[in-house]
């Protein structure tokens, strides 16, 4: 059985926003946990100091990453997103990149705002936790 997306009636709509509020995977489910990628080419290099590539790039990543277990974005249940000296703006390549991955079903996501991350040249990074249906 495949997981379920939950938006309650009392919080507002966050697809919209790119996320779904809660995501229920069955007992005995295989989770398959996927660190956290960057914009990143195959040789590690960041492809670019433009954020809404680098989102792009990640999340191209992580359906590589997926692809190495059979899966694909429509597995994954939950998205941990971190953005370097977030703002507003940085919203709107994220929003796109989770729209044309999952469309009007988006997995659960938090976004963290931070100071840094693994090297100066990342601005952007996406985790995920993916379900075998």
């Amino acid at each position: 059985m495949a997981h379920t997306l939950v938006n309650p009636e009392g919080l507002h709509d966050p697809v919209p926003f790119g996320y779904s509020h809660t995501a229920a995977v069955p007992a005995g489910t295989e989770l398959v946990l996927v660190a956290g990628q960057f914009g990143s080419a195959p040789d590690g290099r960041v492809v670019s100091d433009d954020f809404a590539r680098q989102v792009e790039q990640a999340f191209h990543n992580l359906g590589v990453a997926l692809a190495a277990h059979g899966l694909g974005l429509s597995h994954v249940v939950q998205l941990r997103t971190y953005v370097v000296n977030h703002d507003v703006g940085k919203l709107g390549p994220i929003a796109e990149a989770v729209r044309e991955g999952w469309g009007s079903r988006p997995p659960a996501q938090t976004l963290v705002g931070v100071a840094g991350l693994a090297t100066p040249d990342v601005l952007f990074e996406v985790e995920a936790v993916a379900a075998r249906h």
